[in-house]
């Protein structure tokens, strides 16, 4: 089956289909055009209905829009993403509140009882990591539809960074992302994916 065939199944307009997934890429190098916290606003306002289980929403977001915030999360980054980092338009830390479930009479109202099925330290935290992992790739395709690029980033020092950003060991780092304009003529060759035979199977 040809893609142009494949993208006419779909209820999404071809132009949308390549603006979010094929012709999307992941940036490390961007225009110095600024991204703006009205474009941030938006971008959050469209992912805030990713799925979460039990409507959870334990991601957080928090832009290091200050020299110093910069400058600290720089000291924790792997050597070979600093430089991409100190020169992205716009970083957030993108983390997993560790007690979401504080939260649940209010987003979860129909079952008075759902903040005492996560009174457990450990199983709060799986759950938080699985549904911000969730959110992240929706937001991801969320700054993709507001026209910008992500570069989300993974070498790093997590116990450093939560202890430089949510001390009270309250959050816990998931992804560093680094998002804006992308430049022109920067990225690599697409690398090819699998094929739906390689992936889908029926039993």
């Amino acid at each position: 089956m040809t893609p142009t065939h494949t993208s006419q199944l779909l209820a999404l307009e071809p132009a949308a289909q390549d603006l979010l997934f094929r012709e999307a890429r992941t940036a490390n190098v961007f225009t110095p055009e600024p991204v703006g916290d009205d474009q941030v606003r938006a971008i959050y306002e469209l992912v805030k209905y990713a799925p979460t289980s039990m409507n959870q929403q334990p991601m957080r977001v928090v832009l290091l829009r200050s020299h110093g915030a910069r400058r600290e999360l720089l000291g924790h980054l792997a050597r070979g993403n600093r430089a991409k980092v100190a020169a992205a338009p716009l970083v957030a830390l993108l983390a997993a509140d560790l007690r979401f479930h504080e939260t649940l009479p209010e987003v979860f109202p129909h079952l008075p009882g759902a903040k005492d099925l996560f009174a457990d330290a450990a199983v709060r935290r799986e759950s938080a990591l699985f549904n911000t992992a969730l959110q992240v790739a929706y937001l991801i395709v969320g700054i993709r539809a507001a026209g910008l690029a992500a570069g989300p980033i993974v070498g790093y020092d997590a116990d450093a960074i939560n202890k430089a950003f949510f001390g009270d060991g309250s959050r816990e780092i998931v992804t560093v992302v680094n998002i804006g304009h992308p430049a022109p003529g920067t990225g690599h060759p697409r690398l090819p994916r699998l094929a739906f035979e390689d992936v889908v199977s029926t039993v």
